[in-house]
């Protein structure tokens, strides 16, 4: 399998700021690769350099086997791009923003207008196409963005957080039209704070930490690096948690949680486990008020890898606002 992106010891400076140390990673034609990391961590940055929006300080990238450096502008025409906020015009309705990419896209007015009536009615925004945008709620708008960014058709698409903000039932949706689009065979460059999102639409997961790649595997794979099973017990106090983890530590890898009540404990054989836990505070009479036995996540992956848990907020700020504008297409 032909690889749709490849990157290769790829580096970025802000100044004294580091933000991508050389990180290398792959996206084979047709796969959907999810990019994690904490906030400031280099997802969206690596996403403006292949984008062309930021230009790289060392290192190769190529899109469609395109160098993004040496031929931006045909980068640029074979990709689509929807970043973390919806990039639309408020005052124009659905249907003239898309009608107006499309023409930014230099495509023959009788295929924008095909396109826009196609992706308006694909999106569920036929009802609204001639309403302004600001009357659109939060969700409607996050699929008219990416409606925008498919009117000229890119076989590679870049999403920069492109549920953040939306209700629980407006990712649901989101996330509909994305397997929809890979399944006809678009290859996806996803970065996202939302783990479940990973875990559901990516094939494969390459996580950042401080510019650097730190892990790189499926979702199975990178949940089987901590053990098949993660037990939790809760006290009533923390005092009584740090006793536990002491007690507890001898069995496997042990933590207290944020919450500086619930010790949470990896292990692979999930039947012993429990049974070596229930003796173990039985022997430091210890009595536990909960206990709970479960299976890794991807938070867990996070939490071990990067030391704390995915944080809301906006990605890379130091890259905010220094590039060459917004990609849709030609332009």
């Amino acid at each position: 399998m032909t690889n749709a992106i490849t990157v290769e010891g790829l580096q970025k400076r802000f100044g004294s700021v580091v933000a991508l140390h050389g990180i290398d990673f792959a996206v084979p034609t047709g796969t959907v690769l999810g990019l994690l990391g904490p906030n400031g961590a280099g997802k969206t940055t690596a996403v403006r350099v292949l984008t062309t929006i930021l230009y790289p300080d060392g290192g190769h990238a190529e899109v469609l086997g395109i160098d993004v450096t040496r031929d931006p502008q045909a980068v640029r025409e074979r990709l689509g791009l929807a970043g973390q906020y919806a990039a639309v015009d408020e005052n124009l309705t659905g249907y003239e923003n898309l009608r107006m990419v499309g023409h930014l896209s230099h495509l023959s007015k009788r295929v924008v207008v095909e396109r826009a009536r196609e992706l308006l009615e694909r999106f569920d925004l036929s009802d609204a196409a001639d309403r302004p945008v600001r009357t659109y709620s939060g969700g409607m708008r996050r699929r008219l963005d990416l409606a925008a960014a498919l009117v000229h058709q890119p076989p590679v698409l870049f999403l920069d957080e492109p549920t953040t903000g939306l209700d629980p039932s407006g990712r649901q949706d989101l996330w509909a039209v994305i397997e929809g689009l890979v399944r006809e065979g678009t290859t996806l460059l996803l970065t996202t704070q939302y783990l479940e999102e990973a875990d559901r639409l990516a094939d494969n997961i390459v996580v950042i930490d401080h510019g650097n790649v730190i892990a790189e595997g499926t979702s199975a794979e990178l949940k089987a690096r901590l053990g098949a099973t993660i037990v939790e017990v809760g006290f009533g106090d923390p005092a009584t948690a740090q006793r536990a983890q002491t007690e507890l530590a001898r069995i496997g890898l042990c933590d207290v949680g944020s919450a500086a009540t619930v010790v949470e404990l990896k292990a692979d054989d999930s039947a012993r486990v429990v049974i070596d836990v229930v003796r173990s505070l039985d022997r430091a009479e210890l009595e536990p008020m909960t206990l709970t036995v479960r299976e890794p996540t991807l938070d867990d992956v996070f939490l071990t890898l990067t030391g704390h848990k995915a944080e809301d907020g906006v990605d890379d700020t130091l890259s905010q606002g220094s590039g060459r504008g917004r990609t849709r297409g030609a332009a």
